[in-house]
């Protein structure tokens, strides 16, 4: 059990130290616009275009890795991820900071695919959903105290000391997992197409549309949340960091949530979910007028945030193991994946919103994509009815 929690814990290092470099622009966006002398939108597509690298490099990789051993995959992953982020610490210009985030999003997203493989191997089948919502929650850690703190360092010190905090910890993480993960777990296909077999399963599809549009929508507003606190709500710079990190106690809430849901049937709570999304994004048109109400309503749809995460993961996991033993990394890796692409797809969009019509705009069009969710939910419940019938009328 001291073997399994150790590993547990360097598993959960990975997904913060990932989190941390994902979001970080989030949290240093203001201050990267000043030293380029660029907008705040330029510098927001920074977010969008991580997360299209991420989402698009991440099946392509997950094919290449073939017949490689899981733990040299993820080691040499994480060497290339910690030199990028060397790349954005020592970044002259706009464009050489680019180049790194396209890297480093390149690799982020088998990297934590790996990661989630190796979480549904070492766990027993009873901490599954325990361990993969801890995995999640490393994200959300992230949020609550690199985000918060790279804000911080950037504000009183410099950005680029942010990526060198990044780096230290990347190093540190890749030497605990060296030490601790077994070496000999080897994936079972490398042809792509027996690889996406998988998402060809109406099951697995419908589940992936439903995770895009669940980050698009939350996206559309959390890429400019800082502005949001500072220009709608009026809070000053200064109560930046404190706000960063009560809103991330709140993603951290979200996903352990969500693993109490993983074990409770939680995609059939998911339309619900949803719902509560649309009201409370509605309700964002009146940030400017209710400072601490509006306040309020951040931290609720932070507490919504990630409540898929852990349903869905089991979800893809468990139709693989069964059905697509040969794509069990591609089926670690859809969350990760579709969730980036709704970054992109919701950064992009609160980007138009912003530019055309002001922050106001971001809850409306956050709403959409929120709707959209309840009926996709919906219909992923009764396809997953559907074949879960067809298989017990087989089984009789």
């Amino acid at each position: 059990m001291r073997s399994f929690n150790f590993r547990a814990t360097v598993l959960i290092l990975i997904a913060f130290v990932l989190g941390c470099s994902e979001f970080i622009v989030v949290g240093i966006l203001n201050d990267l616009a000043h030293q380029f002398d660029k907008s705040v939108t330029s510098v927001g597509y920074l977010v969008t275009i991580f997360a299209f690298v991420y989402a698009f490099s991440t099946p392509i990789l997950t094919a290449l890795i073939g017949k490689f051993r899981y733990f040299w995959s993820l080691f040499w992953f994480m060497i290339i991820f910690i030199l990028s982020n060397l790349m954005s610490l020592f970044a002259p210009s706009y464009d050489w900071l680019l180049a790194s985030r396209i890297i480093t999003g390149t690799v982020s997203g088998i990297i934590i695919s790996l990661a989630l493989t190796f979480a549904n191997l070492i766990a027993p089948l009873e901490k599954r959903a325990w361990l993969v919502s801890w995995v999640f929650s490393g994200f959300s850690i992230a949020s609550v105290f690199g985000v918060p703190l790279s804000t911080w360092i950037s504000t009183t010190f410099n950005w680029r000391i942010s990526f060198a905090v990044i780096t230290v910890i990347s190093i540190i993480t890749l030497i605990l997992f060296t030490l601790s993960m077994p070496k000999s777990p080897i994936a079972k296909s490398s042809k792509l197409l027996a690889q996406i077999s998988l998402v060809r399963d109406s099951r697995v599809w419908l589940g992936s549309l439903l995770v895009m549009l669940s980050a698009s929508g939350i996206y559309v507003f959390y890429t400019y949340l800082r502005s949001i606190l500072t220009t709608e709500l009026g809070f000053s710079t200064s109560s930046l960091s404190i706000l960063l990190f009560v809103f991330g106690l709140m993603s951290i809430i979200s996903n352990q949530a969500s693993g109490y849901l993983a074990e409770n049937n939680g995609l059939l709570r998911m339309p619900f979910v949803y719902f509560s999304q649309v009201v409370l994004f509605i309700l964002m048109i009146f940030l400017p007028h209710v400072k601490w109400l509006g306040l309020l309503l951040i931290l609720i749809l932070g507490i919504t945030m990630y409540l898929l995460n852990a349903p869905v993961q089991v979800h893809f996991f468990s139709v693989a193991e069964k059905e697509y033993p040969q794509s069990l990394v591609l089926s670690s890796s859809l969350n990760s994946i579709f969730f980036n692409f709704g970054i992109s797809l919701g950064s992009a969009t609160g980007g138009i919103l912003v530019a055309n019509h002001g922050l106001i705009a971001i809850g409306p069009g956050a709403s959409g994509f929120a709707f959209l969710a309840i009926i996709t939910s919906i219909l992923l419940n009764k396809e997953i009815a559907r074949h879960n019938k067809l298989r017990n009328e087989v089984k009789s």
